[in-house]
This record gives C-alpha cells, structure tokens and sequence, in this order.
C-alpha cells in the first residue's frame, strides 16, 4: 500500500495518510499550549516537522502510524493512529493507540470516532492481537475516550518514563483486542 493510496472514512471523518501541505496545520496544532499541555508543552516548528517524519516512517516501516484525521471536507482536525513501540519502551514491544486534535475538535466526538477506525485497521488490516492506550493520570479528556472505546484498564501495565526535554512521565495503561477481551 502506498502513503497515497490510504483512506478510512467514517459517517464524519476522513482518517489518511500525511501530505507535505499537512505540515503548517500539524505545526499549528502541535504549537497550542493547551493542546500541547499533557506531552511537556508546545513544539518548535522543528520539533513538529520530525514528529510528523516519524509518522510518514511508521507507516513506511510497519504499515501502521498516526492518520491525519479531517472532516468530510477536508478540514484538518488533527490525528489518530496505531504505531508500533520496541523493547526500549517500558511496555516492551506493543501497539499503541493515540489522538490528538485541534482545540476546536474537542468535545464533538471526533476522538472517538477516528479511534474506533484506527484500532479496526490495526486489528483487520494488521492483525494485531492487542493495542495499548495510555494517559497521563490528569488528562480526564483521554481517559473519557478510552472508557467510550471500551478498552480494559490494565492497572499492573502502569508505568513511569524518564522522556529527555521533558522529564518523567507517568502513563496509565489500557487496552484493546479483537475479541474485547482483556489481554
């Protein structure tokens, strides 16, 4: 599959693959204080063009990554995806669901919605046999996702990360399979 051929459509939402013009929107979403507030802040312009590298390299690397996320007119909304983390991470090697959108995306269900996509791609499409979700302990939004998504919380998977440039980081741990079952 190319980066160009990829789409997942749902009643409200175009989840695809990354296009050069995404840059400027992604940067505006990812320089926001208060969208940025759970990740250490807003980034550089920099910074935000080598995040989204990173994600047109998932889905290069393991056909998976972090979709941009628009509206049926193809208004950037933000993104969502699974992406694949090594053994380096405190997990060890396991999927990863995320989302993160623009201010004025929040509270219309957007999240939701593209997230139910992304972890059906990852399990049809993939195969995965269980996708993480994690959240720092005061981010109510996401944790009010994961609970609509159904996911299980896996309190004995919780774990505290030292991340460089931003020090520690204490994420709470869900999940998600196939069947629904707790992994």
């Amino acid at each position: 599959m190319s980066l160009a051929e990829f789409v997942v459509a749902t009643n409200r939402l175009i989840l695809r693959s990354w296009r050069s013009t995404d840059a400027r929107d992604f940067a505006e979403m990812n320089a926001d204080a208060e969208v940025m507030a759970d990740l250490g802040g807003p980034l550089s312009r920099e910074q935000s063009d080598q995040k989204l590298e990173r994600f047109v390299r998932s889905f290069r690397n393991d056909g998976l990554t972090r979709w941009v996320v628009t509206d049926r007119d193809g208004g950037f909304l933000g993104y969502c995806g699974v992406v694949k983390h090594d053994h380096g991470h405190p997990l060890g090697e396991h999927h990863e669901i995320g989302w993160r959108l623009t201010r004025p995306s929040w509270g219309q269900g957007y999240a939701t919605e593209a997230a139910t996509a992304a972890l059906a791609d990852a399990f049809d499409r993939i195969g995965c046999a269980e996708v993480f979700a994690y959240t720092a302990p005061d981010n109510a939004r996401s944790q009010a996702v994961m609970a609509k998504l159904g996911l299980t919380r896996r309190l004995a998977r919780d774990f505290s990360h030292h991340y460089d440039g931003f020090g520690t980081w204490k994420g709470l741990v869900w999940s998600a399979t196939p069947t629904g079952e707790a992994g």
